[in-house]
């Protein structure tokens, strides 16, 4: 993996949290989802079900003192980007806490890109050896990478990896790991990103 990523051009191709979002909303009330046809329109369900999540997240989610306190002492101007695509589950339950936690420093700049516009970035972050996503990229100003976090808490990887060890079918295993989203709101997260901070 190369020590650098051209900060430019991810500040060229990424967008804000908030543009982002805006993006979102717009394909979920503009497409018409009665002409999609099957894996469009399957897609286009987790969407619409991921914006209110993400929307949920974003109302009720308040950082703890203790990351608060971390964020605040960086010093240095930094530049993170998350990895994403819009029908990922993972992203739409960890994206906005990420999103408000890069917000509570200034010299913090935050940018999403889209995994399948991306490819070349998104291969040097693979999940053995797979495209998993969201991923976290912290990088210096310089473009060296200082962290990556993904695609998701290890307790909720932990979670997947047993329910398919137990043979559980997709859509069970994914149900109990949103009901584990719900109830952990953030906690494992902003664990890890304070490990990594």
């Amino acid at each position: 993996m190369p020590a650098k990523l051209s900060i430019e051009t991810l500040k060229k191709n990424g967008l804000s949290y908030a543009d982002y979002m805006e993006d979102f909303k717009k394909v979920i009330e503009t497409t018409d989802s009665a002409q999609l046809p099957g894996e469009e329109k399957e897609l286009y369900g987790y969407k619409k079900m991921n914006l209110q999540r993400s929307s949920r997240i974003d109302k009720t989610y308040a950082p703890s003192a203790e990351i608060n306190n971390l964020m605040v002492k960086i010093n240095e101007p930094q530049f993170w980007i998350v990895i994403t695509e819009q029908w990922c589950g993972d992203s739409a339950q960890n994206l906005p806490y990420i999103a408000k936690i890069a917000s509570l420093n200034p010299l913090v700049q935050f940018k999403i890109i889209y995994r399948d516009e991306n490819a070349e970035i998104m291969d040097l972050y693979l999940t053995n050896g797979t495209k998993s996503i969201p991923i976290l990229v912290a990088l210096d100003n310089e473009g060296v990478e200082l962290f990556h976090w993904g695609p998701r808490p290890k307790e909720a990887a932990d979670l997947v990896k047993n329910a398919k060890a137990e043979g559980l079918e997709h859509d069970a295993f994914i149900e109990k790991l949103h009901l584990w989203y719900g109830k952990n709101r953030g906690a494992a997260l902003e664990k890890e990103i304070i490990e990594l901070l």
